[in-house]
């Protein structure tokens, strides 16, 4: 499990450095408003790396939000990107409910391990 959780983690992240740094034409579009589509991607990745690196908490914590300015300005390298101050707090917002969400669920592995 924690391999896989781990490969889950790093292709998220591949896949948001993807979409970042990629002309806009090429970056999916969803129903979703594009700072819910942030939030959650980067919800998503947080609580990925959080699971997968229970012992590196604090790492993964500072990572992911300071990721998340990192990313965004990423943007710069696409001509037809721009990197928002508001779009990197959106996704350093998303990056800590992540890490928050990871954190829950690594105390619930801890109290009820599964059984094999």
């Amino acid at each position: 499990m924690d391999r896989l959780t781990k490969a889950a983690a790093w292709l998220w992240l591949g896949a948001i450095l993807f979409v970042t740094v990629s002309p806009i034409g090429m970056r999916p579009h969803d129903v979703m408003p594009v700072n819910y589509d942030r939030a959650l991607a980067f919800t998503l990745m947080a609580g990925l790396f959080v699971t997968a690196y229970p012992r590196r908490f604090w790492t993964c914590a500072v990572l992911m939000i300071v990721g998340a300015a990192a990313i965004e300005l990423l943007q710069y390298l696409s001509a037809s990107r721009h990197a928002r101050l508001g779009d990197a707090f959106v996704k350093a917002f998303g990056a800590m409910v992540g890490v928050a969400f990871g954190y829950a669920a690594n105390r619930l592995r801890r109290l009820r391990p599964f059984s094999r």
